[in-house]
């Protein structure tokens, strides 16, 4: 698939990018050049290859969750400037 200016024009339109002639025309070029790479990356043998989501292995390093007992609710409120007995009052965000 070539790139034209054409294509830059209308993807920089969508964008709502207001681009100069040489911009243009550089940008035309690097995208060429862009989808040509990706076009022969698309002609690398891949059969027998593993599909993957990440480049190296991932590991997960979190520990596992411990229930652990919380704060009373008399002691969260205790030092709130505004509550009701059950929860934090604060003022509303959207009108």
């Amino acid at each position: 698939m070539a790139i034209t200016r054409t294509d830059v024009e209308k993807v920089s339109l969508l964008a709502r990018l207001q681009l100069s002639d040489a911009e243009l025309d550089r940008l035309t070029t690097e995208l060429a050049q862009i989808v040509e790479y990706v076009d022969h990356l698309s002609e690398v043998p891949t059969e027998g290859v593993e599909p993957m989501a990440h480049a190296v292995e991932v590991h997960n390093v979190f520990v596992a969750d411990e229930v652990e007992a919380s704060l009373p609710r008399e002691k969260a409120l205790a030092n709130a400037p505004r509550h009701n007995d059950r929860a934090f009052l604060v003022p509303p965000v959207l009108g």
